[in-house]
């Protein structure tokens, strides 16, 4: 299947979309780790 010059906008729009909600995940994902980190170092 090939793409046509009328789908690349959206796919364009699609990889961005994309690219950020795995930046996202990722951030939340350090997040995560750098809580539970915390959360077991004994005070």
């Amino acid at each position: 299947m090939a793409v046509q010059v009328s789908d690349a906008k959206p796919l364009r729009v699609l990889e961005a979309e994309n690219a950020r909600l795995k930046k996202l995940l990722g951030e939340t994902m350090l997040d995560n780790a750098v809580l539970k980190d915390v959360n077991s170092k004994k005070w």
